[in-house]
């Protein structure tokens, strides 16, 4: 006979089940592209067509933006370029975002990351990475494995496997995630100057991850900012922010 026992087993694998298999409709929320500034690069895959806005500039100089979960990076465009007017602004529309075909997960932006810096460093020597959130992921990453200038993390986190396990304690999130973007691995690889930018009040990634992210830098690579007063989704509005993202502290 089914005891409660066995109701309550059966109840708690169909949830991992849903969790597993909608674990990254919890990750992404593609957006579309509601900016038509700049021109649009296009990177040819496998199995996807992934585009990158650009203000196509001739320089030397070039800066590349992997943005939040649920940006579209388009409408940093502008700021970036007044911010940097001696740089090429490339900004990665993730696959499933901003008009790129395919879906998003942790393998496909890595790729797609790689697939934009060989494709202009020949033209552009000089690339200064951002990241933020989501995206500092993908940055960490692209540092860890090619020659960039600079890196600079906002918001960014030590492993998204953690944050998970911390919002969902009783699942076995450890054997469930696919997409767990471990950066504190990658930070260990890392000798190119970084910056890492946090939020005074960020409400989405713990202080402690931002921290520990730190910690396994090595000695004097990285270096650590507090935006004052500035939540998760809010920092990019502070004057603070983009002095950070220049060197003008």
């Amino acid at each position: 006979p089914i005891t409660f026992f066995s109701i309550i087993i059966i109840i708690y694998l169909g949830l991992c089940g849903i969790l597993f298999i909608n674990q990254r409709n919890l990750i992404y929320f593609p957006q579309p592209r509601s900016i038509n500034s700049g021109t649009t690069l296009t990177l040819s895959t496998d199995d996807a067509q992934v585009l990158v806005t650009t203000n196509q500039r001739k320089s030397t100089k070039a800066l590349f933006y992997f943005g939040g979960n649920a940006e579209d990076v388009s409408y940093s465009l502008p700021s970036f370029s007044t911010a940097f007017p001696d740089h090429a602004i490339y900004l990665l529309h993730y696959r499933g975002y901003g008009g790129s075909s395919g879906s998003p997960s942790e393998t496909a932006l890595f790729t797609d990351a790689l697939a934009l810096f060989d494709k202009v460093h020949a033209e552009h020597k000089n690339i200064v990475v951002v990241g933020r959130s989501l995206g500092s992921g993908v940055a960490i990453h692209l540092a860890s494995v090619r020659p960039v200038a600079r890196l600079v993390l906002v918001t960014p986190y030590d492993s998204l496997l953690e944050i998970a396990a911390r919002q969902f304690p009783y699942f076995p999130v450890r054997w469930l995630l696919r997409d767990k973007y471990e950066s504190w691995r990658y930070a260990e690889r890392i000798t190119t100057p970084t910056l890492i930018v946090a939020a005074e009040h960020d409400e989405v990634i713990p202080r402690a991850n931002t921290e520990a992210l730190y910690k396994h830098f090595r000695a004097g690579v990285a270096s650590f900012k507090v935006v004052g007063g500035a939540g998760h989704n809010t920092i990019s509005e502070s004057p603070e922010y983009m002095r950070l993202l220049t060197g003008m502290q």
